[in-house]
């Protein structure tokens, strides 16, 4: 599956990792993961990480960006990672680069790059990357085995998701025997909240609604978010995940207004959500996807195909 990357990566002197923007743990730790893994293993090739900020994970160890000229791209290979689309890629100058490759687990949404590896059936792009470590004998550094790790645990929904396999757990077995993990430290890092954080998740909480076929949806407003600070992107993502426990729902979808449109973060645990999401633009897997489109009533135009999809049965 990995071959013809490894032997691009052989053939260069330099790559260039990108991955989708807003990164999440799965987007972070597959690029972290990469770059430490192939400096590890590919001594004297030049290794770069190119993208938007970390946000709430920059407590992962060096997740801080590179500063690359654009002539760095010059006979450089360029890897995209966790991204099903062209528009999610943080930094369009993989376009630049005299290669291109992507490792992908998203559904299929038409090719990117020159050369591609793309496994719909993975829990993670990082279950991908450790895959590529075990099937060619790779050395784990710390940093990488870390990296991998949490997003393995992220994308998996803390290995609930469906997507989760014996594999899955096979994969991150073997992190624990390359490298010591603090996985401890791990969750604390990711999922530990302050009691402001919980006293404001509660008060978006009251504003969860449910359509007539019990879709359950909450809509958090530009000025609600200006009021308190906050990210459009971390609130997005967080209250989502609220809603994912409430009985009686199989459908929960989270509108958040932000500088670029409303972000929609689709979820469920029954259905197929992502033929909705790639309608408005969209995409990500069958039971996890997301879009972004331009105002509240398009919003809510998706809220009312959600809906009439749970009619239909």
């Amino acid at each position: 599956m990995f071959e013809a990357i490894l032997q691009a990566i052989a053939a260069h002197e330099r790559i260039i990792l990108h991955r989708h923007t807003h990164p999440d743990g799965d987007a972070l730790g597959s690029q972290i993961g990469l770059k430490h893994l192939l400096r590890e293993n590919f001594p004297g090739k030049q290794v770069y990480m190119v993208g938007d900020g970390a946000g709430r994970y920059d407590f992962m160890e060096d997740s801080v960006m590179d500063d690359v000229p654009d002539e760095a791209y010059r006979d450089a290979m360029a890897i995209i990672l966790d991204t099903s689309a062209p528009g999610l890629i943080s930094d369009g100058r993989y376009a630049l680069a005299k290669t291109t490759a992507r490792i992908d687990h998203h559904l299929f949404t038409g090719q990117i790059a020159q050369l591609e590896a793309i496994d719909t059936g993975s829990e993670s792009c990082c279950g991908l990357i450790v895959r590529l470590a075990m099937e060619h004998g790779l050395r784990l550094t710390p940093v990488a085995a870390q990296s991998l790790f949490i997003g393995m645990v992220t994308d998996s929904g803390r290995f609930r998701y469906d997507a989760t396999s014996a594999r899955t757990f096979r994969q991150a077995a073997w992190l624990l025997e390359q490298q010591p993990l603090d996985v401890s430290g791990i969750y604390r890092n990711l999922y530990a909240s302050d009691f402001d954080q919980v006293r404001l998740r509660a008060q978006f909480v009251l504003n969860i609604r449910f359509t007539p076929h019990r879709v359950a949806y909450l809509y958090t407003t530009g000025e609600e978010l200006r009021a308190q600070g906050l990210d459009p992107f971390v609130i997005s993502r967080a209250m989502v995940n609220t809603m994912a426990d409430i009985r009686g729902v199989d459908v929960w979808v989270s509108f958040t207004e932000s500088e670029e449109g409303v972000l929609c973060e689709l979820r469920s645990d029954r259905r197929n959500i992502n033929p909705v999401a790639v309608q408005y633009g969209g995409g990500g897997h069958a039971k996890a996807s997301g879009a972004r489109v331009k105002d509240r009533a398009e919003a809510m135009a998706m809220l009312a195909d959600l809906d009439a999809m749970m009619e239909e049965g």
